[in-house]
């Protein structure tokens, strides 16, 4: 396994992980159990049919599609960007948990349903004309160039800490685009229905995985929850002008400071934080530290809504187009 620096913790860490590959497994099998495997062309048809007017239906949806309000345009842009950041994360997965095995069995399963959440919105985009698509190529180019190099510190712990938030996270923005998009373009609400049905599983799967390593390696796994969830990263953080699309998706009710407090406090209640018991100095500041947070996020949410005023926003890949945001939701 080739990390930056040395954790004195590694080896014993990873023999708890190579451990747990039976749950691992049985978690891989109960996820592929609850799929029902979908493709991009299913959603998006892109092949003629006999009695099918094509040129017709893509005139169709971008009639629908040029009724969508600019900052869902923002949010749809933002939310595939950090689909197509995936090369980053396999190559996290893999470094991180090895690559042979049932880690990295879920790995390759997990990316391979991941590839396709940016190809159906790529090809969604592309269709409805929505975008200025050479600056958004632009910016999903520099994304992946610029790189995503977590502050773990050498900690698979952190890994299964920061995937079990970040898919909540993402699925999240998911679904509350789509219900915002569902009165302007159904067919964008179903596509996104679709990623967000698969971000939840993706999210139960680490999810779970987390709760077996807490069980074992109680403080270490404690210490490394209280590490990541404080100031989660998103994974696209590094795309230019994230701070700006960010802003636009909290204004729209989409995802922000009081949808992360909510996913924090439900993941909190489901590892039973605060009923952990026996444990080390280490663990027992961890432990604090974690039951402390929801209170420090709700302060910090309504912080940034008390200072927030209406302001104008433009992107390139809008074409520079300006629209106006209240302080809060939208819609």
């Amino acid at each position: 396994m080739a990390l930056n620096g040395h954790s004195a913790d590694l080896p014993a860490q990873r023999e708890i992980l190579d451990s747990l590959a039976p749950t691992v497994r049985e978690y891989t099998e109960r996820h592929i159990g609850a799929r029902k495997l979908w493709m991009p062309a299913d959603l998006l048809p892109t092949h003629d049919e006999d009695g099918v007017d094509r040129d017709a239906e893509l005139r169709a949806l971008r009639e629908r599609a040029r009724g969508l309000p600019d900052s869902v345009r923002v949010a749809l842009a933002l939310n595939l960007l950090t689909e197509e950041g995936l090369p980053h994360f396999h190559r996290l997965l893999s470094t991180y948990m090895g690559y042979e095995g049932a880690w990295a069995d879920w790995n390759n399963l997990w990316t391979a349903e991941e590839d396709r959440h940016g190809c159906i919105l790529r090809d969604y985009v592309r269709d409805a004309r929505l975008f200025d698509m050479r600056a958004l190529e632009r910016m999903q180019y520099q994304y992946i160039e610029s790189g995503f190099n977590p502050e773990w510190q050498d900690d698979p712990y952190r890994l299964l800490a920061y995937t079990s938030l970040q898919e909540k996270a993402t699925q999240t923005a998911h679904a509350n685009s789509g219900r915002i998009a569902a009165q302007y373009e159904p067919q964008l609400q179903r596509i996104l229905a679709h990623i967000s049905g698969d971000e939840m599983r993706h999210y139960t799967f680490y999810r779970d995985c987390f709760s077996a390593v807490l069980k074992i390696d109680t403080n270490r796994a404690l210490a490394a929850l209280a590490a990541v969830a404080p100031a989660l990263a998103m994974p696209g953080h590094a795309i230019d002008g994230y701070a700006q699309m960010s802003e636009v998706e909290r204004r729209a009710g989409i995802y922000g400071p009081r949808e992360y407090l909510r996913l924090v406090e439900d993941l909190v209640k489901h590892w039973a934080i605060d009923a952990l018991t026996g444990l080390s100095s280490v663990g027992r500041a961890a432990q604090d530290k974690i039951m402390r947070l929801p209170t420090r996020l709700a302060r910090m949410a309504e912080y940034v809504e008390t200072k927030s005023q209406s302001r104008s926003f433009s992107f390139d890949f809008i074409y520079q187009r300006a629209f106006e945001m209240a302080t809060g939701a939208a819609h």
